[in-house]
């Protein structure tokens, strides 16, 4: 028997994401914390974990409105996929308080709930487009 799309998903997805804690979890607790000087966004593992779970509440957002039959504001109310660096910037900047165990603790949550997500619609489902919603292209 073949290994199916959705199959392949789930694995790769359990296995990069184990792949990042086993990253943070192998850096000795007296660096954990530490930022790097940089003028890129993201300045620690913190603010890597954060970005991420923001995009899981996205497609949260996105399967939800489309499953209730909306067409859903993409990326995000208020932006365009062109603005999407503006998006990016206010959600490192929403994030800035919360703790490193904080962030991964709703990571690891988010990542359950997409997952359970894909477990829950057959492959056909899940790799065929525009089964849940159609996507709204912006120009600019």
């Amino acid at each position: 028997m073949t290994t199916s799309e959705k199959e392949i998903l789930l694995l790769n997805s359990d296995k990069y994401f184990n792949r990042l804690l086993a990253i943070i979890e192998s850096v000795p607790s007296r660096k954990i914390g530490l930022s790097i000087e940089t003028l890129e966004r993201d300045k620690n593992f913190r603010d890597v974990v954060m970005h991420l779970y923001e995009w899981h509440a996205m497609l949260e957002r996105w399967y939800r409105e489309g499953m209730d039959g909306d067409i859903p504001f993409m990326p995000a109310p208020g932006y365009k996929w062109s603005k999407i660096g503006h998006l990016n910037m206010r959600t490192w900047e929403t994030y800035q308080d919360v703790t490193l165990n904080q962030a991964i603790k709703k990571l690891k949550l988010s990542h359950e709930r997409v997952m359970e997500l894909i477990r829950s619609h057959t492959n056909e489902e899940i790799m065929t487009k525009n089964t849940f919603f159609y996507f709204v292209e912006d120009s600019g």
